[in-house]
C-alpha cells in the first residue's frame, strides 16, 4: 500500500476527510519552501501538493502563474524540487507529498531517471497536468515500478471515454477540477460538482479530490461534505505577495489560513 492510500485508508477509518494545501516550490524564495510543508502539516494538511515553477503554466491562473514567476526568479529547477522534498522527509517520513506540474522537464530528465530520483528523494504521487491518460501510458508504468502513484485531472467536461481512461490509469486519488478554467477562480457550484462526483464514484473506487474555487472555511466545508479531499491553492499563494518583505513570516502566516479551514471541515464532519 502506498503511503497515499495508507492516508486515505486512516482518514477513512476515522471518518475524516483530506485538506490538501498546494504550494509552489521555491516560492518565493527556497528557503522558505520546506519550513512551509512543515507549519501546514501541523496546521492539518493530510498529504501536501508540491508545484513545480514552470515558464509557461497553461493550466494555471494568474497567483499561480506569478508564483512560478516568483521561483524561477530563483532558478527552481526540477532537480531542486526533489532536493526540497528530500529535505522535507528528514523529518516528516509520513505525509504523502505530491508532484504537481507539466511535462516538459520530466520528459526532458527522462521518464525513467526522474521517476527513480523522485522515489529515492520520497516523492508518492506525480501529476502532470499536460499528460492525458490517452498518451500516458508508459510513464504510468514507469512511474508505479518507481512506487510512485499517478495522479489525473478530471473536469465536468471530462468525457465518458477520458473518466474511463483515468479510471484505469490513476492510482492514489482522482483530482477533479470543479469548474472548466484556470487555477484561481471562484465559481463553485457545490450542487453541481456533487452530481459529477456520484458520476464518478460508478467509475472508480479511488479517493475523489475536488480542487478550484475553495477560497475559505466555508467553502473547504461544503467541499469535504461530498468529496474524500478538499484542494486549496490560490487561496494559499494568493497571500504570499502581501510578505515579500517578511518571507520568515509566510509559514505561519498560511498556516492559519489552513487551520480554519481544517477546524470548519472537522467541525463540519462532526
Amino acid at each position: 500500500m502506498s503511503r497515499i492510500e495508507q492516508r486515505f485508508a486512516d482518514l477513512k477509518g476515522s471518518r475524516r476527510k483530506a485538506l490538501i494545501p498546494y504550494v509552489t516550490a521555491g516560492d518565493p524564495q527556497p528557503g522558505v519552501t520546506v519550513p512551509l510543508m512543515h507549519a501546514l502539516v501541523e496546521a492539518g494538511a493530510d498529504l501536501i501538493e508540491v508545484g513545480v515553477p514552470f515558464s509557461d503554466p497553461m493550466a494555471d491562473g494568474p497567483v499561480i502563474q506569478a508564483a512560478c514567476e516568483r521561483a524561477l526568479e530563483h532558478h527552481v529547477s526540477l532537480h531542486d524540487v526533489l532536493e526540497m522534498v528530500r529535505e522535507f522527509r528528514r523529518s516528516d517520513s509520513e505525509t504523502p507529498v505530491v508532484l504537481m506540474g507539466y511535462l516538459n522537464p520530466i520528459e526532458a530528465w527522462g521518464y525513467a531517471d526522474f521517476a527513480g530520483a523522485a522515489s529515492e528523494a520520497g516523492v508518492d504521487g506525480v501529476l502532470t497536468v499536460d499528460m492525458p491518460p490517452e498518451e500516458a501510458g508508459e510513464f504510468t508504468r514507469v512511474l508505479r515500478s518507481a512506487g510512485i502513484d499517478a495522479i489525473f485531472l478530471l473536469a465536468p467536461t471530462s468525457s465518458d471515454e477520458r473518466i474511463r481512461r483515468v479510471s484505469e490509469s490513476a492510482s492514489g486519488f482522482v483530482y477533479y477540477v470543479s469548474f472548466k478554467g484556470v487555477t484561481g477562480a471562484n465559481r463553485l457550484d457545490v450542487d453541481a460538482v456533487s452530481n459529477k462526483l456520484d458520476e464518478l464514484r460508478r467509475h472508480t473506487d479511488l479517493p475523489l479530490g475536488v480542487g478550484f474555487g475553495i477560497r475559505d472555511p466555508e467553502s473547504a466545508a461544503q467541499v469535504s461534505r461530498i468529496a474524500d479531499a478538499v484542494v486549496v491553492g490560490s487561496a494559499l499563494v494568493g497571500r504570499i505577495p502581501e510578505m515579500l518583505e517578511q518571507p520568515d513570516a509566510i509559514p505561519a502566516s498560511l498556516a492559519s489560513t489552513l487551520s480554519g479551514m481544517r477546524a470548519a471541515i472537522d467541525q463540519d464532519a462532526g
